[in-house]
């Protein structure tokens, strides 16, 4: 299987059409899993709505799947003028139930140190929503201070279902933002979910991101990963 991830600057009033065209594993060929969500900015401090960035996430057989989808179905050309990529999956922390995650064996892991995805998705816990709040604002804004951290968007489609995305230049780059003796922020939030879940379900999905293609803020972002990764 893989993953793509597409956004695009579209308008508000497209963007809100998009959450009404989310396809289906029914009626799409190949189709896993999808969800077209609205978009903010990974950042301290309460949620920042990114107005008219939509995006759209979603689980495939393979790439033959995604090239038929691509070629086939109105949505990817409403977002045709943003950014995609495709993901191949290398590690999975938790479960999503609605995109059951399948690891290729040989997949290349933490030996390889280029850039890496990271997918976080919840089902948010109403209740807990203001605890989560605070400990993502926390670890949020040591992430969007990170240097090494190249791209990040924050998902959600109301009321529930909250995710972020994000590309890191290297994976030992990502780990010590995640697991850093100096850098606390991130392991603090885990701790808090652990003792008292966020969220109904969640997955940290970590991936290899390939097949990139258009712009996201004026760059490709996996062609900077890799040219950052690059730099001593």
């Amino acid at each position: 299987m893989i993953v793509s991830v597409h956004f695009a600057d579209i308008g508000m009033s497209a963007a809100r059409a998009v959450l009404r065209e989310r396809p289906r594993p029914d009626t799409t060929p190949g189709l896993r899993y999808a969800q077209t969500t609205l978009t903010g900015a990974i950042a301290s401090g309460p949620p920042v709505l990114r107005p008219g960035r939509a995006a759209l996430l979603a689980s495939w057989e393979d790439d033959a799947a995604l090239d038929r989808f691509l070629a086939e179905d109105p949505l990817p050309r409403r977002l045709a003028g943003g950014w995609q990529v495709r993901l191949q999956p290398l590690r999975i922390s938790g479960s999503w139930p609605p995109m059951p995650v399948e690891i290729d064996p040989d997949a290349t892991r933490d030996e390889e140190d280029g850039p890496v995805a990271v997918l976080t998705l919840g089902q948010l816990r109403l209740r807990r929503a203001l605890p989560f709040l605070r400990a993502n604002s926390r670890a949020s804004g040591r992430a969007a201070a990170d240097p090494s951290m190249i791209a990040s968007v924050a998902l959600a489609r109301p009321p529930r279902f909250v995710g972020t995305f994000s590309l890191w230049q290297s994976m030992s780059a990502m780990c010590h933002y995640a697991y850093g003796a100096d850098r606390p922020a991130h392991r603090e939030a885990v701790g808090e979910h652990r003792a008292k879940p966020f969220h109904h379900e969640s997955a940290f999905l970590r991936c290899r991101p390939y097949g990139a293609q258009g712009t996201l803020d004026g760059h490709e972002p996996v062609a900077a990963a890799a040219r950052a990764s690059r730099t001593p």
